[in-house]
């Protein structure tokens, strides 16, 4: 297995509500080995290092607010199987946050962003809010917070209203005692103008109840990225393969802000030689619980 790093942007938290309706069960493609395995003792010290602010990103124009309260967000979506675990502690403290609902959101395998797909690929990218538990299923709520300026496809851009009701790749989860939450999905694909990545939101102060998530302020609006050795390997996968459009690299991508995982870059872990069989990724993310970062 090889262990690689990658990068991320910054985010803002707005005040909303999420209410779960019903018990969708949601079963991921292929998960394999992939989320099997556990972090290693060398990971596991890593995580409970003390740790800067993580960057703070633009949200991008296809952030949706309150949507689906899960952990597995995969849906049909073909892919390479990512088991994406995030620690979310005090950048002041270094202490976990308790109860801290993270969003994550990202395009497909071909540039798709689900809720968007009138927009073809580049369409952009959105999240949602985070529960535990059990809940799954899809609340209410109207996105609010400044819209995001500059930056192609998923990068900025002001808000977008949705032109459909897909929602796949998107999900909302809450954070255990330790700050962790872990997230079933599939590797990303990739759009004109940007590099391969994973929007996210945290947000904190809110009530879990029953139905969902409410209230509470987004503390931090970022970016997962992921390096140029682990995205060359998944062009041979399909259906990856298949996607024609032209790759922006790291180096090259304009939302990127260079600083390694305090930038939002993961790490990551798989088979070099059969990356198609799964990925784990993991990064911990430093905030300020007081602070209000919207990705403006």
């Amino acid at each position: 297995m090889t262990e690689i790093q990658e990068a991320q942007d910054k985010g803002q938290l707005t005040r909303r509500t999420v209410l779960a309706a019903g018990g969708v069960a949601v079963t991921a493609v292929g998960v394999g080995g992939a989320f099997a395995a556990g972090a290693s003792a060398q990971e596991e010290a890593a995580e409970d290092t003390c740790y800067t602010l993580t960057s703070e990103l633009v949200e991008g124009p296809y952030y949706i607010d309150a949507d689906k309260i899960r952990q597995d967000v995969t849906e049909d979506e073909e892919g390479i199987p990512l088991a994406l675990t995030l620690k979310v502690i005090d950048a002041d403290t270094c202490k976990p946050l308790r109860d801290a609902a993270v969003d994550i959101w990202h395009c497909n395998a071909l540039g798709i962003y689900s809720g968007y797909e009138a927009m073809g690929s580049g369409g952009g990218g959105g999240g949602g809010p985070a529960p535990s538990g059990t809940p799954t299923q899809t609340p209410t709520g109207t996105p609010t917070g400044a819209p995001p300026s500059g930056g192609p496809g998923g990068g900025g851009g002001g808000h977008q209203e949705p032109t459909d009701d897909e929602r796949y790749l998107r999900g909302t989860w809450r954070t255990d005692k330790h700050g962790h939450v872990t997230f079933r999905t599939v590797f990303p694909g990739w759009y004109q103008g940007r590099c391969v990545h994973i929007h996210v939101k945290v947000h904190v102060d809110g009530t879990w109840t029953g139905a969902g998530y409410e209230g509470g302020h987004t503390c931090h609006t970022g970016q997962l990225f992921f390096a140029e050795k682990a995205v060359l390997l998944t062009e041979d996968v399909e259906p990856y393969s298949t996607n024609t459009t032209t790759r922006t690299t790291l180096d090259d991508d304009t939302i990127y802000p260079g600083n390694g995982h305090a930038g939002g870059l993961l790490y990551l872990k798989y088979d070099k030689k059969h990356i198609a069989r799964g990925v784990r990724g993991h990064l911990t993310l430093g905030v300020a619980p007081d602070g209000t970062n919207n990705g403006s």
